[in-house]
């Protein structure tokens, strides 16, 4: 068998590199701030819709289980169909791809702020979540085929990934402001700042060339069994809280998603144009990079539920007071924005992120010391500041880590996959957290605050293990400074590398 190796820190003919001077061009700069806007819409909508809930909830009428529906249609559309929006830029073309998903996300957006009934509010959230999926993994695979690997690249997904932690959460802040004026606000925002990114996009975005291929290059059967898998399993942990997880209904669609992803797995072995290269998920530093998404993404979703009851039930305080609570863990992700590619360049992916994850786990920790009379200054002021540090330190790290030494016309399948990643370990954990909490609560509603509180504890207990899991996992890649895990042929051939720089060493 012949070992196709691609060299880190080659270009590829459609990677653009910057000048002579190491300064990016201006198109260059319009492109990257263009891809940052999606990406910041896309978070900003994960996060903005829950402060606003219940306002929706009074002025439509909906009853607490379709009101979940309103965060779970989005997760919905946006954690089953990455997979297929990933491959979906590899083989149509990423420019295309990209702008089409766009201008859909615009016009849900319109839609979902003037509709008068939660089931349309419900269908405009899964057709943002739909387009997301696609947004995503494109804007990811453009930024990877136009800036050079290395510090170049690293630099250009610092600043873009930090623009999504970023969007996540100013979420609430924002959504505390605007849902004061009216909650059709919150959704409405998004509507005109993606159509000024449609357009400065449709100007700015290089053209990117297509997979050749024939009918079987799409795999309809891997898309349909891998995205009915992540649908379904999305779908089951959601409704499980519900229905119980121990009830026939969840036994049975697990076992379906078992079946379906054993039929996907086949498939995708089988197939000549695979969904998934399976050869990539025996990388470790992939493996590494995927669960460590799960796990800082389904913590902090699950944090963030948790302070949000919190503080609004227990605290009382307003939508806004919540949301300015976040800001100083929004504020420091956006001032890192720059700051993480040298990181990375220096200290490798595995120690960013491992320090990240330590200070993860140091934040949710302090917050358990909260009681119904917490000390902002003492509490929960410096959580949220180490909470702020470590979505600077994890979130462009993970992403640098799995695109690292992958080639051009596999970058929106590694994207779908990590991304995927982050959305299903957030509805999963998230559930988790839930059931954690309901399992604390009793059967019927506690009696004082005190009982809520204590219910609440173990809902944070669950969060600070995710986060420990997380540091754990990626611990491992510290263990041996040459991995032999990254991916880079079309066989299952991989090149050694050292894992701390990111770059080929020889035997």
């Amino acid at each position: 068998m012949h070992m196709h190796v691609v060299f880190l820190g080659m270009t590829s003919p459609h990677t653009a590199a910057p000048g002579t001077d190491g300064r990016w061009s201006a198109r260059q700069w319009g492109t990257l701030l263009v891809l940052c806007a999606a990406l910041f819409l896309d978070a900003l909508d994960v996060s903005m819709v829950g402060v606003a809930l219940p306002s929706i909830a009074d002025d439509l009428d909906l009853s607490t289980s379709s009101l979940q529906w309103v965060v779970s249609g989005y997760i919905l559309g946006y954690g089953g169909l990455l997979l297929l929006g990933g491959r979906a830029a590899d083989l149509l073309g990423r420019r295309r791809v990209f702008l089409v998903a766009l201008g859909v996300f615009a016009a849900a957006s319109l839609l979902g702020g003037l509709v008068d009934s939660g089931e349309l509010l419900i269908a405009s959230r899964f057709i943002k979540g739909l387009s997301a999926a696609f947004t995503a993994p494109a804007g990811l695979s453009i930024i990877t085929t136009t800036f050079a690997e290395g510090p170049v690249r690293n630099r250009a997904l610092s600043i873009y990934t930090t623009c999504g932690a970023t969007g996540f959460s100013m979420g609430l802040v924002l959504s505390g402001l605007l849902t004061e004026v009216g909650w059709r606000w919150t959704m409405l925002l998004p509507a005109p700042v993606a159509v000024l990114a449609l357009v400065a996009g449709i100007k700015l975005i290089p053209s990117s060339p297509r997979e050749r291929h024939t009918g079987r290059g799409y795999d309809l059967p891997g898309a349909l069994t891998g995205t009915s898998a992540m649908l379904l399993l999305v779908f089951t942990v959601v409704e499980a809280p519900q229905v119980g997880w121990s009830s026939a209904r969840t036994l049975l669609s697990f076992a379906a998603v078992a079946v379906l992803l054993a039929a996907f797995a086949v498939i995708e072995h089988r197939s000549s144009h695979p969904l998934i290269r399976l050869g990539v998920l025996r990388s470790p530093h992939q493996i590494r990079a995927n669960l460590g998404g799960a796990a800082f993404f389904g913590s902090y979703v699950g944090f963030q539920f948790l302070v949000t009851q919190y503080m609004q039930s227990l605290l009382g305080w307003s939508a806004l007071q919540t949301a300015l609570a976040f800001l100083p863990a929004g504020a420091l992700v956006a001032l890192a924005s720059t700051r993480i590619g040298p990181l990375v360049d220096r200290f490798g992916t595995p120690r960013v992120i491992a320090t990240g994850f330590t200070l993860l786990f140091l934040g949710y920790v302090l917050f358990l010391r909260v009681d119904l009379s917490p000390s902002f200054a003492a509490v929960i002021l410096p959580s949220m500041l180490l909470l702020g540090a470590a979505c600077a330190l994890v979130f462009p790290s993970l992403n640098i880590q799995a695109t690292n030494g992958v080639r051009d016309e596999e970058q929106g399948m590694v994207s779908g996959l990590l991304n995927t990643s982050f959305q299903v370990g957030g509805a999963i954990f998230l559930a988790v957290v839930t059931a954690a909490i309901t399992a604390g609560s009793g059967d019927g509603p506690p009696a004082s605050p005190q009982a809520v509180l204590d219910s609440f504890r173990p809902g944070l207990v669950v969060v600070s293990a995710i986060a420990l899991a997380g540091l754990l996992i990626t611990l491992t890649g510290l263990r041996r400074r040459v991995s032999y895990g990254i991916v880079v042929a079309s066989s299952d051939a991989v090149a050694p590398v050292d894992e701390q720089r990111k770059v080929p060493v020889r035997d």
